[in-house]
């Protein structure tokens, strides 16, 4: 839902960076896997690499985040990194391998274990059961012990430091995690994150997602937000007339185009269609863009091409109607109540 900026292989040079390199390319991954963005995710893979990332560090991240993002985004980012590793081997550069993770086998007992990181953490002491959830379903307090903060985080590959830093930056990402989001913000704290370091995280998040996930993290971390709309937002009515036997072609077309573009795209807020009632021919779409230059980068989107050159038969007539908002105000709200 907002302004869009260019997916560059690196963070921006010209800024002043709290996180390292190394830590911008771990927020970064994270938040594209967390999302699912299997098509910018392989620039940040190897902007990682670049920055030092070891292969097995690069594994660990998205290993970790299979219990936060679960395994279908996990096991594609896995993939994904497989085929950049593979490439990267056949251009002649030759990546770090790295430590290997290995589990520790004489461990007694993990949910002990578990039990005690979190302690580390969260700097308050863990009762067992966790108390609420934990009584309720115990399985689910012993999959967190005894895998999540025993098995995995057993594993030296990464940091604590390092660990929260890609739990962060996965649930900053993510919509409906925000208490979840607070929870580790002061775990985070609690191990040397620095409040400067988490508002790099959230430039990244607004970089790679949007601008609205990247303000769950300001303010969680008591920072100003930034305004999700610009002042140059466009908002448009496009009145499309279809050929007649082309109608229900068109429909599953702009239907599959418009879907896309909201899903897709961070600074496409809204595409709407309907048809009128009376001229189920007569198409009307509601768009609101964050900014022009959301609606430019809409434009050249493979989704939006295939669009307008399949659809170029179809259009018997096209009218684009610009609208001025009399209330941004109340459009920051315009659709909560669908949900």
């Amino acid at each position: 839902m907002l302004k869009v900026n260019s997916m560059n292989a690196q963070p921006d040079k010209d800024r002043k960076w709290t996180l390292s390199p190394q830590q911008q390319s771990i927020a970064s991954i994270a938040a594209l896997t967390a999302t699912g963005d299997m098509q910018n995710l392989p620039l940040q893979l190897n902007a990682g690499l670049d920055a030092g990332l070891t292969i097995e560090e690069t594994k660990e991240i998205l290993v970790q985040l299979y219990a936060y993002a679960g395994f279908p985004r996990s096991l594609n980012a896995i993939g994904t990194l497989m085929s950049v590793v593979e490439k990267r081997k056949a251009n002649g550069i030759k990546d770090k391998q790295g430590k290997v993770g290995t589990a520790n086998k004489n461990t007694v007992d993990k949910y002990e274990q578990g039990r005690k990181v979190l302690e580390q953490l969260t700097k308050t002491q863990q009762s067992k059961p966790a108390p609420g959830f934990g009584e309720f379903a115990p399985r689910i307090d012993a999959f967190l012990k005894e895998h999540l903060f025993a098995d995995i985080f057993e594993s030296h590959v990464l940091t604590m430091q390092q660990r929260e830093l890609v739990t962060i930056s996965a649930l900053a990402s993510m919509t409906g995690v925000e208490s979840q989001l607070q929870s580790h913000v002061k775990m985070g704290t609690n191990i040397g994150i620095t409040e400067n370091e988490l508002a790099d995280v959230a430039k990244l998040i607004e970089k790679f997602i949007n601008r609205t996930q990247a303000n769950t993290l300001r303010k969680a971390i008591s920072k100003h937000v930034t305004p999700v709309i610009e002042p140059d937002m466009m908002v448009r009515i496009s009145e499309i007339g279809i050929v007649p036997e082309f109608l229900n072609e068109y429909n599953a077309i702009l239907k599959e185009e418009s879907s896309a573009s909201v899903e897709k795209e961070p600074g496409v807020i809204a595409i709407f269609p309907m048809s009128t009632k009376e001229q189920p021919t007569q198409i009307r779409i509601v768009e609101i863009y964050a900014d022009s230059a959301a609606y430019q980068s809409h434009l050249k989107t493979p989704h939006f091409q295939h669009y307008k050159t399949t659809t170029l038969k179809m259009v018997k007539s096209l009218k684009l109607v610009d609208m001025n908002s009399l209330d941004q105000q109340t459009m920051l709200g315009i659709f909560k109540k669908l949900k």
